[in-house]
């Protein structure tokens, strides 16, 4: 999700939103998306909604997180009225794996009390490797949880000293194969490439140690310098240098490459997965443009057009809870234009493409002219879809642009 929204709209104090954005309400996937704001340390690339126990001090903890949670989730059941059962739950932060395995239960816990889980319900925790064991994984898998994500960055030590990553480089392989011996059948791992310092060699023992660990899914993200974290001081510093464009597409063929051959193929493109049962269900409803309440501070939602998004801070987040109000900051109603530019943005990333029915005029042409650049599966345009080709996925954002 963006890490930045415009102001929009206020949000009216009980959370109401309009008929319109009701209407349809259950025929779509629906997903609950919990936020968990607490960090044992800060990375430094990392511009998340984040604290550390220093930064909070007495103003907030777990403990009183996790009550404004359920208040919040409560507030959701009764804004969508008959809410639909959850369709994906995704525990993400932050640090979700610094509340424990019985934390972690409380929260899925409070779901399945506010709107129930469907049957075939998918249930992701993040985890970092440092703060998981064993029993860890016993315990979530027990509550409920069908699949994790664990962060891995990179298995060079010097790599992840630069992205102040804690663990160390054989933890993570080590962690997923525990969550795989606790009975997790979707582990998925998450590698940044192109961070300042990291060779082709690097990179290529990162996927190597990915193949040793057995996981069904792999997240690979090239490293961006956001405006305002540590990293972006070192950089502008001149202590480190920018990732350069050039050598980040050539990483991101070596990762498609070894992951290919690994059996896992691409399906968004910075994701990859050994089987559809493997894909992340969770961001598939995203991507597709359905229906997530998010729960915590600084969460983003999103039902039948309207997005909205919560105060940051937790205490704050929790004040408000406490007093009947909703946590929301503000909010937007998307026109069906822009609904259908959204469409373009994010689906046109998926292995599945675009209808193609989505574009206007212009960007009917421009496809086309894709297609004849080598950017656009031509076979597939025939067929009405917009699929990106290899070449494609490397300039996806350009494509983008092109086709609205």
């Amino acid at each position: 999700m963006p890490s930045a929204l415009p102001i929009g709209d206020p949000a009216p104090p009980d959370g109401s939103l309009p008929v319109t954005a009701l209407a349809g309400l259950g025929s779509r996937p629906f997903g609950v998306y919990v936020h968990v704001p607490f960090c044992a340390t800060r990375c430094g690339y990392c511009d998340f909604n984040t604290y550390t126990a220093g930064e909070l001090g007495t103003s907030a903890s777990p403990g009183s997180w996790i009550e404004a949670v359920k208040r919040e989730l409560d507030l959701a059941a009764t804004v969508l009225g008959t809410a639909p059962a959850v369709n994906t739950v995704f525990v993400g932060g932050g640090t979700p794996s610094l509340l424990g395995a019985n934390g972690l239960a409380e929260v899925l816990t409070a779901v399945r009390s506010s709107f129930g889980l469907a049957d075939d319900a998918e249930v992701t925790t993040e985890s970092n490797p440092e703060s998981t064991s064993p029993e860890f994984f016993a315990g979530i898998r027990d509550a409920g949880y069908t699949r994790v994500s664990l962060g891995m960055q990179s298995a060079a030590r010097h790599v992840l000293t630069v992205l102040d990553r804690a663990h160390t480089p054989g933890r993570p392989p080590a962690a997923a194969r525990e969550a795989r011996a606790a009975g997790f059948d979707h582990v998925n791992l998450d590698l940044i490439y192109g961070t300042p310092g990291e060779s082709a060699d690097d990179l290529r023992a990162s996927l190597d140690a990915v193949a040793g660990a057995g996981v069904d899914h792999v997240s690979a993200y090239a490293l961006i310098v956001e405006e305002g974290t540590a990293l972006a001081r070192r950089v502008g510093r001149g202590e480190l240098p920018m990732p350069d464009d050039d050598v980040l597409a050539d990483k991101y063929e070596m990762v498609d490459a070894a992951l290919t051959a690994q059996g896992l193929d691409w399906y968004e493109v910075s994701n990859w997965a050994a089987s559809p049962a493997a894909e992340c269900r969770h961001n598939v409803l995203y991507w597709q443009g359905a229906d997530w309440w998010g729960a915590g501070p600084g969460a983003h939602s999103h039902v039948g057009g309207v997005r909205w998004w919560n105060v940051k801070h937790p205490a704050r987040y929790s004040e408000l809870l406490a007093a009947g109000t909703s946590p929301a900051a503000g909010r937007e109603t998307l026109t069906a234009e822009d609904r259908r530019v959204e469409r373009v943005l994010l689906e046109l990333r998926l292995a599945a493409g675009l209808p193609v029915d989505v574009l206007d005029d212009p960007g009917r042409a421009e496809a086309r002219a894709a297609a004849a650049d080598g950017l656009l599966d031509a076979d597939a345009l025939d067929r009405g879809r917009c699929v990106l080709t290899a070449r494609g996925r490397l300039l996806a954002d350009a494509v983008v642009h092109r086709l609205t």
